[in-house]
């Protein structure tokens, strides 16, 4: 391709990156420190000779940080980087030889292929900012947020790649975006609202060190928490990857979810990129000003509270403008529901590492206009010791990762003392988590598993984690996963053993759906997905992570009582309060009445593991919305690893009782129709198995 004639002019400051300007395009990048900048332009597939290098001059091309220049005659599609050259020291890492990113580009070349260059090219130093000129706009139809309160939501974690890749998912497109568009009727049918996608920002997969020493195979970096595009869909999940669709097909995603009344969630990590530490390599943030986009020691070392090599300067004015304007991107441009921000402690620390009390990029996230009704969950903590639950700061706008539920409720249902008391808090929606801020059950994102552990299924099959196939002799990953193998480590064909594990997993998995709260379900826990005990299968790209569709047969007992206990939760408000349940010792004024296995003698002494307790249809309400009667629930919980009974308390409007849920039970008999179970009379002395728990409702 001949050399371009191109005609250059001045520019604008703003906005960062390339963008489309009255006549010929716009880019616009900010270096605080650098000497000199050059705009490179290269082909489209981001290799071969140099089509342009254009020197910026410092007077004409620079206000401020900010360097910047219009160029015309370019191609409809090219490759554009940033050398960039200033001072030497140990705090700076310039480098003008090298091409770098722009951290605003909205593509990235060289990255169609899903771990294409592994082998070839394990440093896939060849990744590029992409400019795609194509249409001027996409057709969003009257596709607009659906809004879904926070109580109403039931979040679904999933793997963008990992949910349709397997040959069983039977898509047109496996692993893309296009491909999670034909699951939308499972979705639909299991009764989600919301799914949370692991990163979709452009990630190098081939970043990951180890190969498997059972079989010799080089393994990738699966999960994508190490960023090198904060505003670029990732090329790889998309089916039109190679012709530059993926920011479009993302959106026929959105938009088809949206049609299905399930909103998206993204977990975006800006609390570290993909540079690593010294030893990593140059993307961008480090060859544009290496010492305002990072935390530095006083020896210009990296500062890690991400455990990754780097942490992102959050608190820096220009950092955290940059943050606000790629998450406006993504809800302005890609129609994004919420996000979940791994680590959020860090978006907390000023410049020198400290736990601030107000921190500026967490106060522009919660008051920023364009994000006002976005849902914004945190994962209140980092790898610096930063633990925020129940205190994250933003105030009311904030949700958070609730671990104390997790680790109560698995402590629980493995049989340990004194959890009856944690777990009632658990379930009233923990108030003595979150109340003292006057924040409510809406702000718990209640979860007993995610990507980062132990499936359900592994939860009651393993007693220790099972990593040897990460490569790092299993010194990764948690020791503390408070699971219980149920007897036999790992697989068994002994039945009452295979029994236990069933009924287990559907009183964890009940007990997720019928507390007060946001509940986050890991995608294919519907399914009992094993990951052979691995607790982090962040590199493991094949069956170990990825979901297998013949589980739906297999498995289809346990999909079809998660199934109704997701739309029990939705067909009844009394599980999607607004506000704290408030219950007393006596009387049945009060939303919740607690018991033992007899009525109104509760034990939550060090002994206890057994939970019991009523909750009157009568007040649960809405709000500015009114009140709405609904059914009294009777419900027992046995987390103790000998068989009691409990004795049937009277319903607090009077209203007989009916059988709805036993998990000791075998399908169908574990869940029934409402209004057609057993009638259960008040008084009525109950048998109850090891780790079973039962539901009553009350009659209309």
């Amino acid at each position: 391709m001949p050399l371009l004639e191109l005609r250059k002019s001045r520019g604008r400051p703003l906005p960062f990156g390339a963008s489309r300007a009255p006549v010929g395009i716009n880019f616009a990048v900010l270096s605080r420190h650098a000497t000199a900048v050059s705009l490179v332009i290269m082909p489209e597939d981001g290799h071969g000779p140099q089509l342009a290098e254009i020197p910026l001059d410092r007077r004409l091309n620079r206000i401020g940080d900010h360097w910047h220049i219009r160029v015309e005659g370019l191609p409809e599609y090219f490759c554009y980087g940033w050398k960039v050259a200033g001072p030497q020291g140990s705090e700076h890492r310039f480098n003008p030889n090298l091409i770098l990113i722009d951290p605003c580009a909205t593509a990235l070349s060289n990255g169609t292929t899903w771990a294409g260059t592994c082998e070839v090219d394990p440093a896939r130093t060849g990744r590029r900012s992409l400019y795609a000129r194509g249409p001027k706009g996409y057709d969003w139809e009257d596709d607009s947020p659906l809004h879904t309160p926070a109580e109403d939501s039931i979040i679904y974690e999933m793997h963008v790649r990992g949910f349709t890749i397997h040959p069983s998912s039977l898509v047109a497109n496996p692993g893309t975006f296009i491909g999670l568009v034909e699951k939308i009727p499972y979705l639909q049918w299991l009764g989600v609202t919301a799914v949370e996608l692991l990163p979709v920002f452009e990630f190098d997969e081939c970043d990951c060190p180890f190969f498997n020493p059972i079989n010799g195979e080089k393994m990738v970096n699966y999960w994508g928490y190490n960023p090198i595009g904060f505003a670029a869909p990732k090329s790889a999940f998309a089916a039109t990857g190679k012709h530059h669709g993926q920011a479009d097909e993302f959106r026929d995603m959105v938009k088809e979810f949206h049609k299905a009344g399930i909103e998206v969630y993204l977990d975006v990590v800006f609390n570290h990129t993909g540079e690593g530490d010294d030893r990593g390599r140059t993307f961008h943030f480090r060859g544009l000003d290496n010492e305002l986009y990072y935390l530095l020691d006083d020896n210009g070392k990296y500062l890690n509270f991400s455990g990754c090599g780097n942490t992102v300067n959050c608190n820096h004015p220009v950092v955290r403008e940059l943050i606000l304007e790629c998450l406006r991107y993504w809800v302005t441009d890609m129609h994004v529901d919420g996000f979940r921000f791994d680590l959020a402690s860090v978006l907390g620390r000023d410049r020198r590492g400290n736990v601030m009390a107000d921190p500026p990029a967490v106060e522009m996230i919660s008051d920023d206009g364009i994000l006002s009704d976005i849902k914004l969950i945190a994962e209140p903590w980092d790898a610096g010791g930063a633990y925020q639950v129940g205190s994250f700061p933003g105030g009311r706008r904030w949700t958070e990762w609730n671990d104390r539920f997790r680790d109560d409720v698995r402590k629980f249902w493995r049989g340990d003392l004194a959890t009856a008391s944690p777990l009632a808090h658990r379930l009233s929606g923990s108030a003595d988590v979150f109340a003292h801020s006057q924040r409510g059950p809406r702000h718990t994102v209640n979860f007993i598993t995610c990507h980062d552990g132990f499936t359900l299924w592994d939860l009651v099959s393993y007693n220790q984690k099972h990593n040897d196939a990460n490569g790092e002799s299993s010194r990764d990953g948690s020791d503390n996963n408070i699971s219980w193998n149920s007897g036999v480590e790992g697989e068994t064909i002994d039945p009452d053993i295979h029994r236990l594990r069933i009924r287990r997993a559907k009183s964890l998995m009940a007990t997720l759906l019928l507390s007060q709260g946001t509940p986050m379900l890991l995608g294919g826990d519907e399914l009992l997905r094993t990951q052979m005990g691995n607790n982090n299968a962040w590199c493991q790209d094949n069956e170990i992570s990825w979901v297998n569709w013949a589980l739906q047969e297999t498995n289809a007992d346990f999909l079809r009582f998660t199934r109704e206990m997701i739309w029990l939760r939705r067909r009844h408000l009394v599980f999607r309060r607004r506000e704290f349940l408030v219950g007393e010792l006596g009387g049945y004024a009060a939303d919740v009445r607690w018991h033992g296995t007899e009525p109104n003698r509760p034990n939550f002494g060090p002994d206890s593991r057994f939970v019991a307790y009523t909750l009157d249809g009568r007040f649960h309400g809405r709000g500015e919305d009114g009140w709405y009667p609904d059914n009294d629930f009777f419900i027992a919980m046995n987390g103790s690893p000998e068989s009691t009974a409990v004795r049937v308390p009277p319903s607090p409007t009077g209203r007989p009782w009916r059988a709805l849920v036993d998990t000791a039970a075998d399908s169908p008999a574990d869940v029934f129709d409402e209004n057609i179970g057993p009638v259960a009379e008040a008084s009525t002395l109950l048998p109850m198995l090891p780790f079973t728990l039962l539901v009553f409702i009350s009659e209309p």
